[in-house]
């Protein structure tokens, strides 16, 4: 791996409208890693709220590589112009960006690490790959499942997690920000194969 710090951006909608819902947890994500780190989110000219840490420990109890916490201010479908803004001022080429996303195609609770590959109809990982021109990005995928019955998609994500999600939530996001630190200390493969329970 090249030297160098991480951009590490979850993604959500502005604001106290939307901050419970489901297609924030990406942003729920980045508050449990700046809480680990003690750190503190603030504005930044990229226009998202951003925050440097040093993340997870290495073997030996070195601390672990600096990362770029982040969470665009912009809408979800504009998350590409906050994220390569961030990448360009921090010198972090795209192969050091993790994405941290929503998930409708993993069942509500599982985490799975990605590099690459197709954005699923996320508009927040379509707008990332458009803006850098490349989907070779690693994302931590955090599961919320398809909606009940006949509800929309897009109505599903935008609501707030139901009362037996949000009992579940702490862990959920535990083993997200988990999921996030073993990828910049012990890489995609190893990560995978800690995080993904076999089929």
């Amino acid at each position: 791996m090249t030297a160098g710090p991480w951009a590490i951006v979850g993604l959500g909608n502005p604001g106290p409208r939307y901050a419970g819902n489901r297609h924030n947890v990406g942003a729920m994500v980045i508050d449990e890693l700046a809480r680990r780190t003690n750190s503190t989110l603030k504005s930044h000219k990229a226009r998202a709220v951003a925050a440097q840490a040093r993340l997870g420990m290495l073997p030996g109890g070195v601390p672990g590589p600096s990362v770029v916490l982040a969470v665009p201010s912009s809408y979800m479908n504009e998350s590409g112009g906050p994220t390569k803004a961030l990448l360009s001022f921090f010198s972090i080429p795209p192969e050091r960006l993790v994405v941290i996303h929503d998930e409708l195609d993993i069942p509500a609770g599982d985490v799975r690490v990605k590099l690459g590959g197709g954005e699923g109809g996320h508009n927040g990982l379509r707008s990332i790959s458009s803006s850098l021109g490349t989907k070779d990005y690693l994302r931590v995928r955090v599961g919320i499942g398809r909606p009940p019955g006949r509800m929309d998609a897009a109505d599903y994500v935008l609501r707030d997690f139901g009362t037996v999600e949000r009992k579940e939530l702490p862990f959920l996001l535990d083993t997200a920000a988990d999921a996030v630190e073993s990828l910049v200390t012990i890489g995609l493969l190893d990560t995978q194969q800690k995080f993904h329970a076999p089929s």
